[in-house]
């Protein structure tokens, strides 16, 4: 996910416990997984990769450590906020996060084999402000989804983790975990808004490192 404007945030009756804790050491814990990675290119939208479901991580071994090393590298490269896998080629449900929320709080993270809880209606509360991807580079369009989001899955160690996040971390959450089940955000917007993000995408120079599509 591309750096965007901040979108609304919305308080949530969850209990903490819950939750993981993902705002604390958040510079050294990205500083670590970082200088630990090699920066890799960008898929961008055609690549078959991210057009389809991402296997599940069944290895929580020193592969998807390294993995996730390189990630957090390729995210800073690109000056992302969010990386899923298959945006460097890599055909395994896990993203990672380096992402502000609304109240300027810094996220830091990784989840892996990520599911999305459904909203009860008295959190549905719906967002459409502008949203980017750093595999259609350049293009912006706004696309409405919830403000608030919970995320379930497991940590690097395959233990099982919940993630919840409001306003722009909210988006962000939604929209790495889309990316691992072979959906960009351009697929959920209008064929008129998809066409006009495609064009901007075509019409500019990506910043960072891409994969050319064949």
């Amino acid at each position: 996910m591309s750096q965007q404007q901040e979108t609304r945030s919305q308080d949530a009756a969850d209990g903490p416990d819950e939750f993981i804790v993902d705002t604390e050491d958040c510079a050294a814990r990205e500083e670590a997984h970082r200088l630990r990675g090699t920066a890799r290119p960008i898929t961008v939208v055609g690549n078959p990769v991210l057009h389809r479901e991402c296997r599940d991580v069944t290895d929580f071994g020193p592969e998807l450590a390294a993995l996730v090393d390189d990630m957090f590298a390729s995210q800073r490269a690109a000056e992302g906020v969010g990386l899923a896998a298959n945006q460097i080629g890599v055909d395994l449900k896990v993203f990672v996060y380096d992402c502000p929320d609304d109240e300027g709080a810094r996220h830091v993270g990784v989840v892996c084999n990520p599911v999305l809880d459904e909203l009860p209606a008295e959190l549905r509360r719906l967002d459409d402000s502008n949203e980017g991807c750093l595999s259609v580079p350049g293009a912006y369009a706004e696309l409405a989804r919830p403000d608030y989001a919970v995320v379930r899955g497991q940590d690097l160690e395959g233990k099982p983790i919940a993630v919840r996040g409001t306003g722009y971390f909210a988006r962000c959450l939604q929209h790495e975990t889309d990316h691992l089940y072979g959906r960009l955000y351009i697929d959920r917007l209008s064929k008129r808004d998809r066409k006009d993000a495609l064009r901007q995408m075509a019409e500019g120079t990506p910043r960072y490192e891409t994969v050319p599509n064949d």
